[in-house]
């Protein structure tokens, strides 16, 4: 592995991608989350909707769910980067 020193201007922009790539993923597991947590929530209160009231629960009990993978995604991505290099 080349010292912080021996890095080229070539492999400081990958590094700067894959943290950028890593942080675009992450608000997608949160943009995720959101959509499915607010269809969850407009199910249970919309009357009309109420034969999909199962639906509505499963929909508020997965978002957390998704929302706990893409934060532990990003925290692990994120320490795997480090690994390979130290500001």
């Amino acid at each position: 592995m080349p010292k912080k020193e021996e890095l080229i201007t070539r492999d400081w922009l990958a590094i700067d991608r894959t943290r950028m790539a890593n942080e675009r993923t992450f608000l997608a597991y949160f943009r995720t989350f959101v959509v499915i947590l607010s269809s969850g929530i407009a199910i249970l209160k919309v009357e009309v909707l109420e034969e999909m009231y199962g639906l509505g629960v499963f929909l508020v009990i997965v978002a957390p769910i998704i929302l706990t993978i893409g934060v532990g995604r990003f925290i692990y991505v994120k320490r795997h980067i480090r690994k390979y290099h130290q500001d």
